[in-house]
């Protein structure tokens, strides 16, 4: 499954428009990070906890849109973005979703 944020593949030409592919996750924090994050907000620099699980949200999120590009008959997801939305104090959904094509 080819991916990309950009709106076509160079040498490649998109046959049709499969629909949009989304895959979403959402992660709460714990109380272990939160205690270390306070800490490092007193003191300053990156909190190392909260990027790898945003990192691991992302992955996560992006296997989730590959798999449901794949369920719509997709060779490749175009248009590729990230959001993200606060689901209740303290839990974030990650969504990644883009345009599913086949590519001739």
């Amino acid at each position: 499954m080819e991916i990309t944020t950009t709106p076509d593949f160079p040498g490649r030409e998109i046959e049709k428009v499969v629909g949009v592919a989304r895959g979403s996750t959402v992660r709460a924090r714990n109380i272990g990070r939160d205690i270390f994050a306070g800490l490092k907000n007193i003191v300053g620099g990156e909190i190392s906890e909260y990027t790898k699980l945003m990192a691991d949200s992302r992955e996560e999120a992006l296997f989730r849109m590959t798999q449901d590009a794949k369920r719509l008959g997709a060779d490749a997801v175009i248009n590729v973005r990230f959001t993200t939305a606060d689901v209740m104090n303290g839990a974030s959904e990650i969504l990644a979703y883009g345009t599913a094509v086949k590519l001739r």
